[in-house]
């Protein structure tokens, strides 16, 4: 896998618990302290639960290309996240683990590729249908709001540019991917025929 070179494997053993955050405090990497609730925290305790989301994907029957593709895109989001997590004024840690326009180039070649066998999109496309694409339209909305908490933390603390391309792609790719799945189950919806003239895109 591409991105084997880019994260450190290592075998030391971690306890679960520290009873250093009992306090309401955790350790960025490079060992800063800030609270849990940091916007920092926020951003990158959203990449995880996005990660978390595309491996609920994946546990569905879904082809082998999405799920070689969704494999991937998590190894990135764990590199995104240990940028966000990244106190850059005591480690160099995002210098080791960079997110790369290779990476974004990834999801828009990935997304190309679904486009081409999919019809136009004329009208809004109704989350749901079946288990599989109605977790994709979740893993999209909370990668949006994930976009939203980088942001945030982009108004206080620099942040790469990459990674908001990044996350911003990701959610487009979800988009699609969406209405791959529910094309393959044949259960690709739109808004209702009442509803056309106001959804029209």
């Amino acid at each position: 896998m591409r991105l084997e070179s880019k994260i450190i494997k290592s075998k030391i053993i971690m306890k679960v618990y520290t009873k250093t955050g009992d306090k309401g405090t955790t350790a960025l990497i490079g060992g800063t302290r800030v609270a849990k609730n940091n916007v920092r925290l926020e951003a990158y305790g959203g990449v995880d639960e996005l990660n978390s989301h595309l491996g609920m994907i994946r546990s569905y029957p879904i082809d082998g290309e999405s799920v070689k593709q969704l494999i991937e895109i998590q190894n990135v989001l764990f590199v995104v996240g240990a940028n966000l997590a990244t106190d850059t004024t005591v480690s160099n840690m995002q210098k080791k683990l960079p997110c790369t326009d290779e990476d974004v180039a990834f999801l828009e070649r990935a997304i190309d590729k679904m486009d081409e066998e999919l019809p136009p999109l004329q009208y809004f496309v109704l989350p749901g249908g079946r288990p599989e694409v109605s977790a994709c339209h979740i893993a999209r909305t909370v990668c949006r709001r994930v976009e939203r908490r980088i942001i945030d933390m982009s108004e206080e603390i620099e942040v790469e540019d990459i990674i908001v391309r990044y996350v911003n792609r990701l959610s487009d790719y979800l988009f699609v991917l969406g209405r791959k799945l529910a094309k393959d189950c044949g259960c690709l919806l739109y808004t209702s025929d009442a509803a056309d003239d106001k959804a029209r895109v």
